[in-house]
């Protein structure tokens, strides 16, 4: 069941973050290719670097054919899309959040299934949901939303890497419950976008106007 689930999720994952790679390329005037690159990259990046990490073998995303779908999918669709640089602007965020919810969960599955200790399952459950966000963001030349002082990112994924750790403890985990924390993800980061919800700064003392909400 954990496999299945795992491979589930990791799809649906690299399908949402592809379109978020496919979407940016769009908005940076790149060509096909380019945004099947990008897509490709942000879809499977975080899921390579999960894998090297585990030292289980080759990454699933150079084994596994099926994992080349889900950008290509990403990238024809996002070429067909109509609409303006607004409406891609919501649709990235969107998308964002949602492969930031799966890939939190499956991350931190695979590391406890690796058998890693909780606390290293949900730092690499983090680590596999940022990191495609990461090398998407850098590749395009804009700063990562990780480092974005007025944004949430990564205190999301954390409750997710949580939530999938003591359920998988509990013996509850599976694709229902799954689903279910990767919904708390993705609510918790639409609701932060929503309302400006963003972590303390580094130093409060150094904090600029720019960064300050009224």
């Amino acid at each position: 069941m954990t496999f299945h689930l795992a491979l589930i999720l990791d799809l649906i994952g690299v399908f949402f973050f592809a379109v978020s790679g496919s979407l940016l390329a769009a908005r940076r005037g790149f060509d096909l290719v380019g945004s099947l690159l990008l897509g490709s990259m942000v879809g499977l990046g975080g899921g390579v670097a999960r894998d090297i990490i585990l030292n289980t073998g080759p990454p699933s995303a150079f084994t596994n054919p099926i994992y080349l779908a889900p950008p290509l999918l990403a990238a024809v669709l996002v070429y067909f899309i109509p609409g303006n640089i607004e409406r891609s602007a919501r649709l990235l965020l969107t998308f964002d959040a949602g492969g930031l919810a799966l890939f939190c969960i499956t991350g931190t599955l695979k590391a406890l299934e690796a058998g890693m200790n909780p606390v290293a399952a949900l730092l690499l459950g983090v680590t596999t949901a940022v990191g495609g966000g990461i090398l998407r963001d850098v590749t395009a030349n804009e700063v990562p939303r990780v480092f974005d002082p007025k944004d949430l990112y990564a205190i999301p994924a954390f409750v997710g890497a949580g939530l999938a750790a003591a359920l998988w403890h509990l013996g509850w985990l599976n694709l229902l419950t799954g689903t279910l924390a990767a919904v708390v993800v993705f609510g918790l980061r639409m609701l932060s976008l929503r309302f400006g919800w963003h972590a303390p700064l580094a130093a409060r003392s150094w904090a600029r106007p720019r960064f300050r909400r009224r």
